[in-house]
């Protein structure tokens, strides 16, 4: 909507990007650089980024380029992914149940697999079959090809019940 003072061939204009609406965030979620495997450049950047702020919006509001925004995203995200890798694998290493799962397995015996497993080790999976077949199928990717697993996976279940898959992509 326009009101009568603005032109008609001048565009809508944007709403400020507020760096302090971003710090006081990063603070009230407990975000500290020193303890983090984001830097508080990349925390900011992804802070913005997730309220849909386009990345030209935040250089102007950070005085940098929109390619300086997009390599920081960029940076922050891999980080993100490797941390999200380091406590799988550090969830894998303490898990009392770890099955091998052979490639050529079909999917459907999986379940079996690990309710096995889990019995043996006094563990509970608080999964049906087939929510435990769709954790499996979703956490494999690619090495689960419709109801066969392609690559060989281990499935972990930590003490707790909480199932985590790995594979070699």
């Amino acid at each position: 909507m326009r009101y009568p003072h603005e032109r008609a061939h001048e565009p809508a204009r944007r709403a400020p990007v507020v760096i302090d609406d971003v710090e006081a965030l990063l603070e009230d979620i407990g975000f500290e650089a020193e303890t983090s495997v984001l830097t508080h450049r990349q925390a900011q950047v992804l802070a913005l980024r997730e309220r849909d702020v386009s990345q030209a919006d935040i250089a102007d509001a950070l005085g940098t380029s929109r390619a300086n925004v997009s390599s920081v995203e960029s940076s922050a995200r891999e980080n993100l992914s490797k941390a999200r890798e380091t406590v799988a694998f550090a969830e894998a290493l303490r898990a009392p149940v770890r099955v091998r799962v052979p490639a050529g397995t079909d999917l459907y015996d999986v379940p079996e697999l690990v309710y096995d497993a889990c019995d043996e080790n006094g563990v509970k999976v608080d999964h049906t079959a087939p929510d435990l077949m769709k954790v499996v199928s979703d956490a494999a990717g690619p090495a689960v090809k419709g109801r066969k697993i392609s690559t060989p996976l281990i499935v972990g279940v930590t003490s707790s019940g909480l199932v985590r898959v790995r594979h070699r992509e």
